[in-house]
């Protein structure tokens, strides 16, 4: 589990970086909608991760738990 674990937080981070990659090369002015489109859909992704790795931890306090 604890790979598991590495493996989503090593997601999030790379998802989290392209995002401020693509939210840095936005224009100032005239920004296209598919530039706001695959920022949204890195925000999704990441979002998504989170809450798997938080599933994740949950089911590990339930197991040190027992």
């Amino acid at each position: 589990m604890n790979e598991e674990r590495e493996n989503l937080m090593r997601q999030i981070s790379n998802l989290k970086a392209e995002r401020q990659d693509r939210e840095l090369a936005l224009p100032a002015h005239s920004v296209r909608p598919h530039q706001l489109l695959v920022i949204e859909e890195l925000e999704n992704k990441i979002h998504q991760l989170e809450e798997k790795l938080g599933l994740l931890d949950s089911e590990k306090v339930l197991e040190e738990a027992k």
